[in-house]
């Protein structure tokens, strides 16, 4: 944001903000970027629960810095977290750059939360951004969109869509199995389909931090779903799948966690990753987190939340998934 801002070329940004830091350098970055003759536009969330004198501080303040700010969609919350910049690159040309991420824009909540941010110029996903930021703008067009899963139009489908390709893989015999890493799992109807995919034979591995509505007290329902909670020093926030896919896997980062309000009341975006090596680091993330054996308590049918034990090294997937970031950084 701070390079945006003065970098020349740059013509336009636009923001979706839902939680801010009550001193935010994001606002102090925007305000210099209008300051330097940007076309700035500010999608601020107004109703974003406990935050919203907060936001409507910002909202004033950006107003009077000749800003222009949309104030949500009427019926629905702005909970995806969208940036995309413009830049002039010659000819006439205008390219794009935007990121699509799973946690706010909040200097605080970034130092105790794991989220994850894609950065991207790829013309398939940032012009699709795109369009969701004209949704926002005129919330009465509809588009369609090729690669993102947007709220409230197409996650709910896109993922049924997904889970469906499991279960015909596993009917077809061939293996069929995805993860998911998300902070709740309450809608009805995306349970169903869970129920559904478990008794067609699809393996299902879930880390759920916080609300899972699974009912495993019934093998016939969710014999082939396993879950897990890790609750340690930093939250969980980041919302990841993987669908197998019969060995083509493909992963995806959202915004939405499978609640009823995150799949009909609210614009929130999934993304796909395109990127090789961004699937590896995917993978390996969630095997750190799957193989915790010290933070991780079990979803089971007693619903005892007992602490997970697992044979071998004492993990703690936090720590170790804090080594490996180090490690790739090194490389890099």
């Amino acid at each position: 944001m701070r390079e945006a801002a003065i970098d020349p070329k740059v013509r336009v940004v636009k923001v979706t903000l839902y939680r801010l830091a009550n001193q935010s350098r994001i606002i102090s970055a925007l305000v210099n970027a209008a300051k330097n003759g940007k076309d700035v536009t500010v999608f601020i969330e107004l109703q974003a629960r406990f935050d919203e004198a907060n936001n409507i501080k910002w909202t004033n303040m950006l107003r009077a810095e000749g800003i222009r700010v949309v104030s949500g969609v009427p019926g629905l919350k702005v909970h995806s977290k969208l940036t995309l910049i413009r830049r002039d690159e010659g000819q006439e040309k205008l390219v794009d750059y935007c990121v699509v991420g799973t946690g706010n824009y909040h200097e605080g909540t970034a130092k105790v939360y794991t989220d994850y941010h894609l950065l991207t110029s790829q013309r398939r996903i940032t012009k699709e951004v795109r369009k969701v930021f004209t949704f926002i703008e005129s919330p009465y067009k509809q588009y369609n969109y090729k690669h993102l899963m947007v709220s409230p139009n197409s996650t709910r489908e896109g993922i049924y869509t997904l889970i469906d390709r499991e279960i015909a893989h596993a009917r077809a015999g061939r293996e069929a199995k995805f993860w998911v890493k998300i902070n709740s799992v309450s809608d009805h109807g995306m349970i169903a389909k869970l129920y559904e995919a478990s008794a067609a034979g699809v393996s299902i591995r879930m880390v759920v931090r916080g609300i899972n509505c699974i009912d495993f007290s019934d093998v016939t329902l969710s014999g082939n779903i396993a879950a897990v909670s890790i609750v340690d020093r930093f939250l969980e926030h980041t919302r990841a799948f993987c669908f197998h896919n019969n060995g083509q896997s493909e992963y995806f980062i959202s915004s939405a966690d499978w609640m009823t309000r995150n799949l009909n009341r609210r614009v929130e975006v999934t993304v796909p990753i395109y990127d090789e090596k961004i699937k590896r680091q995917l993978r390996d993330h969630f095997e750190i987190l799957w193989k915790d054996n010290t933070k991780s308590r079990i979803f089971d049918a007693d619903q005892s939340n007992a602490y997970r034990k697992l044979n071998g090294p004492k993990i703690r997937a936090q720590l170790e998934l804090h080594a490996y970031v180090k490690k790739q950084l090194l490389k890099s």
